[in-house]
C-alpha cells in the first residue's frame, strides 16, 4: 500500500510538472495574445495557475477572470482612452468587447461614399452613441446623397459635430432636413461642398447652440456673382468661431458676423472681395468681443485694421501676406489692443510693416508673449524695445529678414531674459550670433536655425556644448529650398478633432457575428498619420481620439 501511494505521488507530482512546462511554453508562444484573451461574461473557463497548481477541479489555486466582473461602464471608459487603430483591435476580442466598443464610441469617421445607403441603419445600430461625425469623399468617387444624410440625422438626433468633406450630391434640401433633426450641433465644418446659402441658412436657422462654423470651397455659393445673403439666424447668439477658406462670394456671411455678437474667433484665408467696408460697419454697429483674428491673403488694408482697432479684448493676431497693411493700421492695433499676447506677420517682403509699427507695439502691448515676423525688416532699434518693454516676451521667429544679422541677435541674447524659444531662418547671422546666445537668454529652452548660411556645423555644435540644458535644431544646408514663408503657416481654421480609422461598410447585415465584424473592414482600417505644423505656444492641449 505504502509503495502504490508513493507512486501515486510521483505520478502526479510528474502531471504537475508537465503542465508548469506547458503552461509556460504557453505563454512564451501565445506572449501577445495572453494580455487581450477573449474574456466573456459568463465563460466558466479556468486560468491555470503556473505556480500552484492545474485548472479547475486540481489542488492549485484558480485565478478569476477580473476583466469579465468589470461592469460594461467600466470597461468602456478603458476604451475610451485607447487610440483609434487599438479601439478597433479590442472590439475583435469577443462579443462582448465588440458590444461595448460600439456602444461607447462616441466619434466616428466615415468614407462617405454612394455604396454607404444601405448599410446606414446597421451600422448606426452598432454605433448608436455617436455625437460626433465626420463625412467624408475622395474626389473620384460619387458622394452620399441627400436620402443618406436624412437617415443619420434620424438615427443621431444628438449629433454635436459634424464634418463634411467632399459631399458633393448634397444640396440644400438634404441640409435643411438634417438641421431640423438634429437641432442640438454645436460645431459644422464643412469642405467641397455644393450646397449653397439656402442650405447654410437652415443651418443657422434650426441650430441654436451652434458655437464653431467652417466653411471651405463651398460650390453652391460661387455660381452667382451676387450671392444670398447667409444669417445671422438663430445661432447668432451662440457663435463663438467663423473660419471662411477660400470662398469666392465670403462677404456674404457679412450678415453672420456681424450678427454674431459673442464672437471670439475670426478667420479668413483667402476669400476674395474688399473686407475694409465689412470691418468698419463691424466697428460701428458691434460691440465685438473678438479676442482672435487671422487675415490670410485678404484684400484689406489699414482702414480694415483701424476698425479691428475697437476689439479692445483682442489677445491674438495674425497678419499673412496682406500686402495693403502698413505701419499706420499696426500702430493703431497697439495703442487700442493693450491685450495683444500673440502677434504674426507674415509681410511677404513688402516693406510696409517695419521699425514704426513694431516699437509701438512694444509701446502699448507689455503682455506680449509671442511674435513671429516673416518678411519683415526689424532693426535693432525695434527689438530693443520689444526686449525693454515686453518682460513677458517667451518666443520669437524671425524669419526671411535681410536686417537681422549678428547685432540683432547679440541684443535678443542680452535683453530677452524671458526667451525660452527662438526660431531664426534665412537671416544674415553667423557663428558670432550664436555664441551671443551661448552667453546670453538665461531661460533659453531650444532654438531653431534654418538657411542661415553663415552659422556652420561648428558654430552649432559648439552652442550645445556651451548651453548643455538648450535643445540647438540646426539646418545649414537642405536639398530643396522652400519659400520662408512656409515657415510661419498658421492653422487655417477650425478643424474636428482627429476621428477615429475610416470604417467602410460593406454591408447591412444587423447580427453580430464574425462575418458581420469582417464586412465592417475593422481588420483593414488604415492609419491616418497626419502632419501638423506646431505652434509655438506648447500649451496648446489635443482632444482625445475618442469621446
Amino acid at each position: 500500500m505504502g509503495q502504490a501511494a508513493s507512486t501515486a505521488t510521483v505520478a502526479a507530482n510528474r502531471r504537475e510538472s508537465l503542465q508548469v512546462n506547458r503552461s509556460i511554453n504557453s505563454t512564451k508562444t501565445n506572449r501577445s495574445t495572453a494580455l487581450v484573451s477573449p474574456m466573456v461574461a459568463g465563460e466558466d473557463d479556468d486560468v491555470l495557475d503556473p505556480v500552484n497548481g492545474d485548472g479547475g477541479g486540481g489542488s492549485g489555486v484558480v485565478n478569476s477572470d477580473y476583466i469579465s466582473d468589470l461592469p460594461d461602464e467600466c470597461l468602456a471608459i478603458v476604451f475610451q482612452s485607447l487610440c483609434p487603430a487599438d479601439r478597433n483591435q479590442c472590439s475583435l476580442v469577443c462579443r462582448r468587447w465588440f458590444y461595448v466598443e460600439g456602444q461607447s464610441r462616441q466619434r466616428l469617421s466615415l468614407n462617405a461614399k454612394l455604396d454607404l445607403l444601405p448599410v446606414i441603419p446597421s451600422l448606426f445600430d452598432r454605433f448608436d452613441s455617436v455625437t460626433k461625425l465626420a463625412l467624408k469623399c475622395d474626389r473620384r468617387s460619387v458622394s452620399i446623397r441627400d436620402e443618406a444624410l436624412v437617415i443619420i440625422s434620424e438615427r443621431c438626433p444628438n449629433l454635436t459635430r459634424l464634418k463634411l468633406r467632399a459631399c458633393r450630391e448634397l444640396t440644400d434640401a438634404g441640409m435643411e432636413a438634417f438641421a431640423k433633426n438634429c437641432k442640438g450641433l454645436k460645431k459644422l465644418s464643412c469642405g467641397s461642398c455644393t450646397f449653397g446659402s439656402k442650405g447654410m441658412n437652415a443651418v443657422l436657422d434650426n441650430c441654436a447652440a451652434l458655437e464653431e462654423l467652417s466653411v471651405k470651397r463651398l460650390r453652391g455659393i460661387a455660381e452667382t456673382a451676387v450671392a444670398d445673403p447667409i444669417g445671422p439666424g438663430v445661432a447668432a447668439a451662440s457663435l463663438k468661431t467663423i473660419c471662411l477658406k477660400e470662398l469666392y462670394n465670403g462677404q456674404c456671411f457679412g450678415s453672420l458676423i456681424l450678427g454674431a455678437k459673442n464672437l471670439k474667433t475670426l478667420k479668413l484665408f483667402r476669400c476674395s472681395g474688399d473686407w475694409d467696408t465689412l470691418f468698419t460697419l463691424m466697428a460701428e454697429r458691434v460691440r465685438s468681443m473678438i479676442v482672435e483674428v487671422h487675415f490670410e491673403r485678404l484684400q484689406i488694408s489699414d482702414i480694415g485694421l483701424q476698425a479691428i482697432s475697437n476689439c479692445s479684448n483682442l489677445e491674438i493676431l495674425h497678419l499673412v501676406k496682406t500686402p495693403e497693411c502698413t505701419d499706420m493700421g499696426l500702430v493703431a492695433i497697439a495703442e487700442r489692443c493693450k491685450l495683444l499676447r500673440k502677434l504674426h506677420i507674415d509681410g511677404w517682403k513688402a516693406n510696409r510693416i517695419g521699425d514704426v509699427g513694431l516699437i509701438a507695439v512694444a509701446k502699448f502691448c507689455p503682455n506680449l508673449q509671442e511674435l513671429v515676423l516673416i518678411g519683415v525688416n526689424p532693426t535693432k532699434a525695434s527689438l530693443e524695445m520689444l526686449a525693454a518693454n515686453c518682460p513677458n516676451l517667451e518666443r520669437l521667429a524671425l524669419c526671411a529678414s535681410d536686417t537681422v544679422g549678428d547685432p540683432e541677435i547679440s541684443c535678443i541674447a542680452a535683453k530677452c531674459l524671458a526667451l525660452k524659444k527662438l526660431c531664426i531662418k534665412s537671416c544674415p547671422v553667423t557663428d558670432q550670433g550664436m555664441e551671443a546666445l551661448a552667453n546670453g537668454c538665461p531661460n533659453l529652452v531650444k532654438v531653431k536655425v534654418k538657411k542661415c548660411k553663415g552659422v556652420t556645423v561648428e558654430g552649432g555644435d559648439w552652442l550645445r556644448r556651451s548651453r548643455g540644458s538648450v535643445a540647438v535644431n540646426l539646418d545649414t544646408v537642405e536639398a530643396e529650398l522652400q519659400d520662408a514663408s512656409d515657415g510661419g503657416a498658421q492653422d487655417n481654421g477650425i478643424e474636428f478633432p482627429p476621428m477615429p480609422t475610416t470604417t467602410n461598410i460593406a454591408s447591412g447585415s444587423t447580427v453580430r457575428s464574425s462575418s458581420f465584424k469582417q464586412r465592417l473592414g475593422l481588420l483593414s482600417g488604415r492609419k491616418i498619420v497626419a502632419s501638423t505644423l506646431r505652434r509655438w505656444s506648447s500649451g496648446g492641449s489635443t482632444s482625445a481620439r475618442h469621446g
